[in-house]
């Protein structure tokens, strides 16, 4: 009988480590923001079958900043579906602001965040700078009249605001739009266990049945944490990147289609993956890969309840004075980049000689990551890798 390597390694693992503390509002934000950030990525990545990356902390800010001006059930819609709702207290009007600043400060990702009106819409001056204060985001007119030079116009914005690391947001503008709402992420895992560059070399990566590409595979021994989830067939492997960041990578069974690890994902499993790591001895080879895409929120965003802020019934009277105000279009670009380091300082040196010789883990076909912030487990980034040779 044939035993899945993440089952064996895990059932042999003796060390495990349980952290306890008390849970904080934030940790309680993110708690129930995570549902959000799994129906959010379920919903994007049942679209297609390539590669996907979702920014789903960068979502969640750009409809908070949404609601800050917003009403009535517009306003309701946003909050709720985002998960924050049940944290609203009388008394406290800035509460959930307040918290996502923190939940946004802690987690210190390179984010743009902005909101682009046609160039005959005024915003409200306390909405300017409600949002600035907690979300980092700015309020900006455009000629959507002139595509090409409101494109030039936000490409520009992000460029600046993310060190030129995103580029290309938008492909297109429709000349009718009211407003736009754009969210650019940029992701580098910095490992605090590097990957030797030396040790990198071409292999096989199974796409599918009848696709085989190559790829630069890195490998490292060493202690990692990993489980197994026996009801889903799925390892789970954690990569701890620097500023208490770390990486989930989700590896199906052979037999199991990753789709189904895409519909099956919920904040509720994703934190019992987390409570079973277990420390253990590995050698991993892990491709090198880059992903960068663009993705249109506003097709996904009403089947998962946010309809009233694209509909003429939005109530967005806390944005700007001006009548029949809706959101066009949220577009939202990321850029997850995985190399041997990713820029860390750290010694990139690694034993491959240790005795005995660690069972060796390679991901050489489909698979998932998960990033996050390990103190509050709140969800940084979801995707899906399925040919490491494209964007």
């Amino acid at each position: 009988m044939k035993i899945d390597i993440f089952s064996l390694l895990v059932r042999t693992s003796l060390l495990a480590v349980s952290v306890l503390g008390q849970t904080t509002d934030v940790d309680e934000l993110a708690n129930k923001n995570a549902d959000f950030a799994t129906r959010l990525y379920s919903k994007i990545a049942s679209s297609n079958d390539d590669n996907v990356a979702i920014s789903t902390l960068g979502t969640t800010l750009a409809l908070a900043t949404l609601a800050a001006g917003a009403g009535g059930a517009t306003r309701t819609e946003l909050l709720q579906v985002i998960g924050v709702a049940p944290m609203e207290k009388d008394g406290e009007p800035e509460r959930i602001q307040t918290l996502l600043k923190q939940l946004r400060e802690t987690t210190d990702q390179i984010q743009a965040t902005g909101l682009f009106m046609m160039q005959d819409v005024k915003a409200d001056d306390g909405f300017s700078n409600q949002v600035k204060q907690f979300y980092n985001a700015d309020v900006q007119n455009v000629n959507f009249a002139n595509g090409q030079q409101a494109k030039g116009s936000i490409d520009d914005y992000v460029r600046g605001r993310t060190w030129d690391k995103v580029k290309d947001v938008v492909e297109n503008v429709d000349p009718q739009s009211m407003a736009m709402f754009i969210s650019a992420d940029f992701f580098t895992g910095q490992w605090l266990q590097p990957f030797n560059v030396n040790f990198t070399q071409e292999e096989r990566f199974y796409v599918n049945k009848y696709k085989i590409v190559q790829v630069p595979m890195m490998l490292h021994s060493g202690k990692y944490y990993l489980a197994y989830d026996p009801t889903l067939k799925v390892g789970i492997l954690k990569l701890p990147c620097e500023e208490g960041i770390a990486m989930l990578v989700l590896l199906p069974d052979e037999d199991v289609d990753y789709t189904y690890i895409d519909e099956s994902m919920t904040g509720q499993v994703f934190r019992g993956w987390v409570e079973k790591l277990k420390k253990t001895k590995l050698e991993i080879q892990f491709p090198r890969f880059s992903l960068k895409q663009s993705n249109s929120l506003s097709m996904s965003l009403p089947s998962l309840g946010i309809k009233e802020i694209f509909g003429s019934t939005a109530d967005l009277s806390g944005i700007s004075s001006n009548e029949g105000l809706k959101l066009s279009e949220v577009v939202q670009k990321v850029t997850v980049e995985v190399d041997e380091t990713g820029g860390s300082l750290a010694d990139a040196s690694s034993n491959l000689f240790m005795t005995p010789l660690p069972p060796r883990l390679t991901f050489n076909r489909p698979f998932i990551f998960v990033i996050y912030h390990e103190a509050t487990q709140c969800i940084l980034y979801i995707g899906r890798v399925v040919d490491p040779t494209k964007n």
